[in-house]
């Protein structure tokens, strides 16, 4: 496979990255056991802090950059036998300094983002590299060791196969594309789509949706990764690192399967409690209830999303303030309108890119 240049960019940071954060004794290398303690004498047994500052998400550059460093990043600590802590940047965070003081240990970044203080290994994927703070010359000197061996091997090269192609559904569908790969994390959504009682490519459509599978995404409310989670949702179901693709999909998909819980009573098709679970996933389940109550109060089955759709544009007149069926107040609607109309559609093309 040709890797191209921002291919081999990402690769690289990836690499410095996982290879700062772990340190393990490499006998599966074909290293001698004294060899291997001479090499990960630095990081073996510790717990570090590693920042992602790639300037990545989903609407930025390639939003899967973060998520390929992060299972690098996993791999090194695994084979260095340490714990890592992996936090991704924001739009304001200043890893830069977070490494200079101490507050991290590794940095990945892009190398042209670099500036004094830093000690920055090769180049991993084009200009991505691994950094620490200067006077840690040892530190960089395992590091770069790690990678050499690292980018050659077949789990690496598994990862770039992995994150590096395209993942958009429509236009897979309209190329009539077949696959049985819809993104880096199908196992994942097969394993949470289960206790959903879902097709796993229902969860991947609300994933796409959400944040075209970047663990970096998100919002100006605070939700992040591949879910879209709000902190505060995911403290609920007792998850506090939401960068963690599992974790993140376990809280929200524990949140969907709570949602859908509520309309499941109801007197719904399947199809209908999908729609209504979505609704609530995008609006909050209290605005999806003062649209039922209204629909209700206008005679229309509350049970049919449809129904819904036709009196959102009453949520958002003043008037609606004074109804006694509506609690939380005006609702515009039109994001959740087409949010369900864009997991439904997203989920139609995965199913014809990907059939059973």
């Amino acid at each position: 496979m040709k890797i191209s240049k921002k291919t081999r960019r990402l690769v690289k940071f990836v690499i410095v990255t996982a290879l700062v954060m772990i340190a393990r004794p490499l006998n599966d290398s074909g290293r001698t056991q004294s060899e291997s303690m001479v090499d990960m004498f630095h990081f073996s047994g510790k717990t570090l802090v590693c920042g992602i500052d790639l300037g990545d998400d989903m609407r930025r550059g390639h939003g899967l950059e973060t998520g390929f460093a992060y299972e690098v990043m996993k791999d090194f600590a695994r084979d260095h036998n340490c714990n890592i802590r992996i936090v991704a940047g924001g739009k304001d965070a200043d890893y830069t300094d977070s490494l200079k003081m101490g507050v991290i240990d590794i940095l990945i970044m892009h190398h042209e983002e670099a500036n004094d203080g830093l000690l920055l290994s090769e180049n991993i994927i084009d200009c991505s590299a691994l950094a620490v703070s200067q006077g840690k010359e040892g530190h960089m000197r395992e590091i770069n060791d790690w990678i050499s061996d690292y980018v050659v091997s077949e789990e690496f090269n598994q990862h770039i196969k992995m994150f590096f192609r395209p993942f958009n559904p429509i236009k897979k569908a309209e190329r009539g594309v077949k696959t049985e790969t819809v993104s880096p994390y199908d196992n994942l959504f097969k394993e949470y789509a289960k206790d959903l009682g879902w097709d796993w490519r229902m969860l991947a459509a609300v994933v796409y949706q959400e944040s075209k599978f970047s663990i970096s995404s998100r919002s100006h409310r605070g939700a992040s990764g591949l879910m879209q989670v709000m902190p505060q949702t995911g403290a609920s179901y007792d998850v506090n690192d939401l960068m963690d693709p599992s974790q993140n999909l376990l809280a929200g998909t524990s949140h969907l399967k709570r949602l859908q819980k509520l309309y499941s009573t109801c007197d719904m098709s399947e199809q209908e409690v999908i729609r209504f679970t979505l609704a609530a996933y995008n609006a909050g389940e209290g605005r999806i209830r003062d649209c039922r109550n209204l629909a209700r109060a206008k005679r229309l089955d509350e049970n049919v999303w449809e129904n819904i759709v036709s009196v959102i544009p009453m949520m958002r007149e003043d008037s609606i303030l004074t109804d006694e069926n509506v609690k939380l107040g005006k609702f515009t609607g039109t994001e959740t309108i087409a949010y369900v109309d864009n997991v439904m559609a997203l989920y139609d093309a995965i199913c014809q890119i990907c059939p059973r």
